[in-house]
């Protein structure tokens, strides 16, 4: 396992290298990849994804490539790079789409020879399912506005004894910060330019899922919870909450469409050798985007390259805890591991 002061030199001598390159648009412009030209280039927050006519499976299935890329967004805002984001995140999701894909089921492709940390992924282009699947076992503290704990303080400002979120309906008083939930809840979301947390019932009278799909995609999730949370606790940590997404693929089946239990896209807290949650100053000492989230002081803020650099670092112990695995980093320039990775996968699949 590399150390704390391992981790340090890795980003501070490395950091501004991997994060360089061109963006993948530019990419096929440049003629760097001629399989992509023509194809429809999408930019997301935190990745970017190439499908066309052109991009079909030898088995007739279409494709979609998928970028990741070191961008970090908190609250719809994007914050900068953060050196190495695309390859931790990466080798996280592979990690634990291996536990759970025969629950989940997957959009990916396997490859042979394509790297865990590869930081463009093939997957089918799915019909996605609108909705964005959230689970939460905690009362974690959150300034998100559509987290349990904001809705938390808003009803206890309120003098509410009562209050509903999602489609549960919860006693005030018996909440805590960071507490553990009654049980397991599931709390959907819309996918829409600002997200709003709403009941599933919401999602089935919109038309955005039937009933079975959304009872598919709930019970399939909590096993896969369930599943990741006993792999957890043999790495002494626990899920707390995560999001997936799904979408349907040709054959019909609802599978998993983006990353799974990732620090991005999931909360994860340390035990102590007593099975107890570890704290530091009152709190639950955490890896997930949180502890970028808690460096914005303004609405527009961009991180400086030292804030950057302690994300990084962070993000790295936190794959190490969570994988058991010492991260070996790719240190091509960005360009070129995009490149060879394309290829690779344009080779194995078309």
């Amino acid at each position: 396992m590399l150390n704390e002061r391992e981790i340090r030199e890795l980003v501070a001598e490395n950091g501004t290298s991997v994060n360089n390159g061109r963006p993948i648009e530019q990419l096929v412009s440049d003629g760097e990849i001629p399989r992509l030209k023509g194809c429809t280039v999408l930019t997301g927050k935190v990745s970017d994804s190439v499908f066309g006519d052109q991009l079909v499976t030898r088995s007739g299935a279409p494709m979609r490539l998928m970028f990741r890329n070191n961008r970090i967004s908190t609250h719809d805002v994007n914050r900068g790079a953060i050196p190495f984001k695309d390859q931790v995140l990466a080798f996280n999701h592979d990690h634990m789409l291996q536990i759970v894909k025969h629950v989940l089921g997957s959009s990916q492709f396997e490859v042979p020879g394509l790297l865990p940390n590869s930081t463009v992924i093939p997957a089918e282009n799915l019909q996605l399912v609108m909705l964005e699947n959230v689970l939460r076992m905690y009362m974690a503290e959150s300034s998100t506005s559509t987290s349990l704990y904001q809705h938390w303080i808003s009803a206890k400002a309120a003098g509410e004894k009562v209050m509903h979120y999602a489609g549960h309906t919860m006693t005030v008083a018996e909440l805590t910060p960071n507490g553990v939930l009654p049980y397991l809840m599931d709390t959907p979301s819309t996918k829409d330019k600002v997200d709003r947390t709403i009941d599933s019932q919401y999602l089935i009278d919109q038309g955005v899922c039937t009933q079975a799909q959304y009872n598919q995609i709930r019970n399939a999730s909590l096993m896969a919870f369930g599943m990741i949370s006993q792999y957890l606790a043999e790495r002494g940590m626990v899920l707390v909450d995560t999001k997936t997404e799904h979408g349907i693929n040709t054959c019909g089946q609802i599978v998993a469409a983006d990353e799974l239990y990732t620090m991005d896209s999931s909360r994860f807290w340390r035990l102590d050798a007593a099975g107890q949650l570890l704290t530091r100053d009152g709190k639950p000492v955490s890896f997930s985007k949180e502890f970028a989230r808690g460096m914005v002081q303004k609405q527009d803020q961009q991180f400086t390259a030292e804030q950057a650099n302690e994300i990084a670092v962070r993000y790295i112990q936190g794959l190490q805890l969570l994988t058991g695995v010492a991260f070996a980093p790719d240190l091509r320039s960005r360009d070129q591991r995009i490149v060879e990775s394309t290829n690779l996968i344009l080779d194995s699949l078309l």
